[in-house]
């Protein structure tokens, strides 16, 4: 944190807001804590306390994104099925951006605890390398590992065409359960 001044509670909180809303790219926990002069645990209690206010901010392994309304275009979104192992994962990822498709999640239903529930939100090459960097730098365990491999996505398109296109690329590499 640097000397500068801190800004205080509901000042920050409508930065934050105003910052995600103008952005077309996340943000970070650490990029917003800088640009406030706070901590990083400051900006995850501000960012809760903006979603208790029904702000449509997701958390994703990119950053905090603000969910714009889509205004005319309307997306198509699929839950999709899928099987590999941990090491497919960013060529099961590569195949669904590559046809451009947006993967929003991964779910799971584990035994004990239910359905489980992750933010993925890549749509390029770029978003995947990163989250995968993200996986192995933190030695974080894929969801799917919990069950052997089967987890749901829920994927997103602008047609019918790019998810069907999408999810016919993934028989083919024999990750999709139908």
């Amino acid at each position: 944190m640097s000397q500068e001044k801190k800004i205080l509670g509901a000042e920050r909180r409508d930065l934050l807001l105003h910052w995600l809303q103008s952005e077309n790219k996340p943000l970070t926990g650490g990029e917003l804590a800088n640009r406030t002069n706070v901590s990083r645990q400051v900006i995850v209690q501000d960012i809760s306390l903006l979603k208790a206010k029904n702000e449509p901010i997701l958390a994703t392994s990119q950053g905090y994104v603000y969910l714009k309304p889509q205004g005319e275009q309307i997306k198509k979104e699929r839950i999709i099925v899928s099987y590999h192992a941990p090491h497919q994962t960013k060529e099961e990822l590569y195949i669904l951006v590559d046809h451009g498709v947006t993967v929003k999640d991964v779910k799971i239903e584990h035994p004990v605890y239910g359905d489980l529930n992750a933010s993925v939100m890549v749509s390029t090459r770029k978003e995947v390398d990163d989250f995968i960097k993200k996986i192995q730098q933190t030695k974080a365990s894929y969801l799917s590992q919990l069950t052997d491999g089967t987890h749901l996505h829920t994927i997103e398109a602008d047609t019918e065409e790019k998810l069907d296109t999408a999810c016919t690329a993934l028989k083919q590499a024999g990750m999709l359960i139908d």
